[in-house]
């Protein structure tokens, strides 16, 4: 890579650009202090990094949390606020709305702006923000109040998802970068996975006390604490990425570094907008389906509000354990482009599953959970294979955004199409959306194929090319040397 992410070497908490510099590469040469007598204390250290993944994991619990209180709340939502089914998937539509833009200038913002570590407080704060209008909305029985109040969620909650990313690159590339992508998934979905098995269990203990659209919106206001301990997490790793940039020296003063310009962005390679394109399909037949999930289960399994409420968040509970063990078999294996066709045509079988047979949900609903926990290990880190490391905030950024794009449409369709039509026809929808994603991972094959082949590197052969590039360039910069030093030349003058 052409350069670390940050922009300067300045003294300011808040002077960085985009992130730290890359703690994981074994390369870089440290003289002097560690910072303390203590190997924790050292960011060269395993364990010092182990604790900066633990606040970057942290990050994304609250979100993931309140991101769902919708979807484990449906018919409460539905009954207390007098919303249809098409109403209630505003909630999350209005959540992903704002990003279609917000995101990718989230990502710009953390690349020349802010910096990973202030802008990552920034969207935790927005996402507090966000979250206590959207509790307001609910006491006061505002509902447009509500869907403003997600919207300002989302701006933090998808800019925030970004910022971890680049965190990860900076800390881990050239390490464990897939599983960390793992863990971090991991453990926003436990996020998920706590809120479906208990919100509802909240909401009726309020009952006791509140009732109808008072008791929801306080039972929001309660689910939002958790956004503020993603708050505190990032102002900890804010300290902790700042401290180890001092400590390393990894910017001697008068260093030139790349910086993401606007235009920068039409040169992104064909795989990563096709990347992309992948990212759209498969999530916008995950993510609404469990948002509207709970009473998909009810009506079709005759299930109970908690049943279904377990079973719709199975994805989340087994992607808090399968998502580290397949970045693990990622980072070992390579292939990512591989793991990607696999865990899309195995989430086409869980679907079909669904759709079309009454085979126990709890199966379809665990294999589902394996294919996405797949698909994110292998998906994410690909970003960072064909983009260079300064412009990884904005790829990023744009990812999410044209992701966002897709939610925000897709909700509300998939709202629509179960007040006019029936889960089986949301179903089929959701499939045919996976059998797009199916063929567009097979154009960022053949693209890869085209070009370097990195996508579909074992990880020693992506060294070997890596090392081998490295080496073209400097005895290609050495030659330069030595021709414009020549006699020859300087009698040409």
């Amino acid at each position: 890579m052409s350069s670390p992410l940050l922009n300067d070497g300045t003294d300011s908490f808040v002077g960085e650009s985009s992130s730290s510099t890359n703690f994981g590469e074994n390369e870089i040469t440290v003289e002097g202090s560690k910072g303390c007598g203590y190997l924790f204390c050292d960011p060269r250290s395993t364990l010092h990094r182990f604790i900066a993944l633990i606040f970057m994991c942290l990050l994304g619990f609250g979100s993931c949390f309140c991101y769902d209180n919708p979807g484990a709340l449906q018919d409460n939502f539905i009954n207390d606020m007098d919303i249809s089914t098409a109403q209630f998937a505003q909630l999350y539509a209005w959540y992903s709305w704002p990003n279609v833009v917000f995101c990718f200038i989230g990502g710009f913002l953390l690349d020349s702006v802010f910096g990973v570590r202030l802008g990552t407080v920034i969207f935790c704060v927005l996402l507090v923000l966000g979250q206590v209008v959207f509790a307001l909305g609910g006491i006061f029985n505002l509902f447009w109040v509500m869907l403003m109040g997600r919207f300002i969620f989302g701006i933090g909650g998808e800019s925030l998802a970004v910022a971890q990313n680049t965190y990860a690159v900076s800390w881990f590339k050239g390490k464990e970068l897939n599983m960390v992508f793992g863990l971090q998934l991991s453990f926003a979905r436990v996020g998920s996975t706590v809120n479906f098995n208990t919100i509802e269990h909240v909401y009726r203990w309020m009952e006791q006390f509140y009732k109808g659209h008072t008791c929801l919106g306080i039972v929001l206001l309660l689910a939002g604490l958790t956004c503020v301990g993603s708050l505190i997490c990032a102002i900890v790793l804010a300290v902790i990425d700042y401290r180890a940039e001092k400590i390393l020296n990894k910017r001697p003063e008068g260093q030139i570094v790349d910086t993401i310009r606007f235009s920068d962005i039409k040169e992104f390679p064909t795989s990563f907008w096709l990347m992309t394109g992948t990212c759209v399909a498969y999530y916008v037949a995950i993510f609404p389906f469990i948002a509207l999930g709970k009473v998909f289960f009810e009506r079709k399994y005759d299930f109970s509000a908690d049943n279904a409420n377990t079973v719709n968040g199975i994805v989340y509970i087994v992607s808090a354990f399968a998502s580290p063990f397949f970045g693990f078999v990622v980072d070992r294996c390579g292939r990512n482009i591989f793991w990607v066709f696999l865990s899309i045509l195995v989430t086409i079988g869980a679907h079909g599953l669904l759709a079309f047979t009454f085979v126990n949900p709890y199966v379809s609903m665990f294999i589902m959970g394996f294919s996405y926990s797949m698909l994110a290990s292998a998906l994410w880190p690909m970003v960072a294979l064909v983009v260079p490391e300064y412009q990884l905030g904005t790829a990023y950024g744009i990812m999410q955004a044209f992701q966002n794009l897709g939610l925000a449409v897709i909700s509300m369709t998939a709202g629509y199409i179960v007040d006019q039509g029936g889960y089986l026809i949301l179903e089929v929808f959701f499939l045919s959306w996976l059998c797009l994603a199916l063929v567009m991972i097979l154009l960022v094959w053949l693209e890869d194929w085209r070009s370097s082949g990195i996508l579909s590197m074992t990880p020693s052969r992506r060294l070997f090319i890596e090392q081998l590039n490295s080496r073209q360039t400097h005895y290609s910069s050495e030659g330069e040397v030595s021709e414009d030093e020549s006699p020859g030349r300087e009698g040409t003058k």
